[in-house]
């Protein structure tokens, strides 16, 4: 990967670690903000920031930011505020940008929102039927990259997000009577959405759909209840059943690119100190 320039749009929790993650490696980074405030941050970490906005009417095809080998986008929907359509705008924008500057491989960060909980094991030959407003802009954004020659589109399909910043104890902390107590989770770590973005790059393994979830699934109730616990906030309390459930998993990340999950057991994972 010596000489590899990698275009961040979306500096976020995920963008900026993996962003972190690439430097150290030796790969040149340039990343994208919304946030003038964040400019001088980037900076700092050795990221060479850009302030722009995908989804303005105006032109935001900055030359120098789409000047890479690879551009990863991992811009959030945001679509149960109403900005789907804005998402979707910003996608189309990206798209017009990476096709006047010959970018070659395109990155896309999903979701596996775009599988309905339709009681069942889900993978990536499963055509997918989203049932949120969320799952169903995430879809559309898969669907216009995929439709496009000049450029090969790969799509990681994160589950549940949870790591440092996004500790899984406080969602449903002394909370009661949640649905699905008995329901499967589908999560994945931070660390391992790096791992997992990482050997698509080593691998040059493009042009695939990943589904990128801990191949774990305890229930709810089980979960939770211990998150919450393991930092001393109050047990939620769930309810004894099991509907509008499924199970995430993966062909490819196997098959393709042979990684092993760095946290394996979810609950093993509640037994390590908590700034992990």
């Amino acid at each position: 990967m010596a000489n590899t320039v990698i275009s961040i749009a979306g500096c976020g929790w995920y963008g900026l670690s993996l962003a972190k993650v690439l430097i150290k490696s030796g790969i040149a980074v340039k990343g994208s903000t919304t946030s003038p405030q964040k400019l001088p941050t980037l900076a700092a970490d050795g990221i060479k920031p850009f302030l722009i906005d995908f989804s303005s009417n105006k032109d935001a095809s900055d030359p120098d930011f789409f000047a890479c080998d690879v551009l990863w986008i991992c811009i959030p929907p945001k679509a149960r505020t109403g900005d789907g359509e804005a998402y979707l705008h910003s996608i189309k924008n990206i798209i017009a940008a990476s096709k006047k500057y010959a970018i070659k491989q395109v990155v896309l960060i999903s979701s596996t929102s775009i599988y309905a909980d339709d009681n069942c094991d889900v993978n990536e030959l499963i055509t997918a039927n989203p049932d949120t407003t969320s799952g169903k802009v995430m879809l559309a954004a898969e669907n216009l990259l995929k439709q496009q020659t000049a450029f090969t589109t790969t799509i990681i399909r994160f589950a549940g997000l949870f790591g440092p910043g996004r500790e899984p104890g406080r969602f449903f902390a002394g909370k009661k009577d949640i649905a699905n107590g008995n329901s499967p989770v589908n999560l994945i770590h931070l660390h391992d959405c790096i791992g997992v973005s990482l050997a698509i790059l080593n691998n040059k393994a493009f042009g695939q759909t990943y589904n990128a979830c801990t191949p774990d699934h305890p229930t709810k109730a089980e979960f939770y209840t211990k998150a919450a616990t393991r930092i001393g906030l109050e047990k939620p309390d769930f309810l004894d059943e099991k509907k509008d459930w499924k199970i995430i998993s993966s062909l490819f990340v196997d098959s393709v690119l042979n990684y092993q999950y760095q946290i394996d057991s979810l609950i093993n994972w509640l037994d390590t100190p908590t700034d992990q």
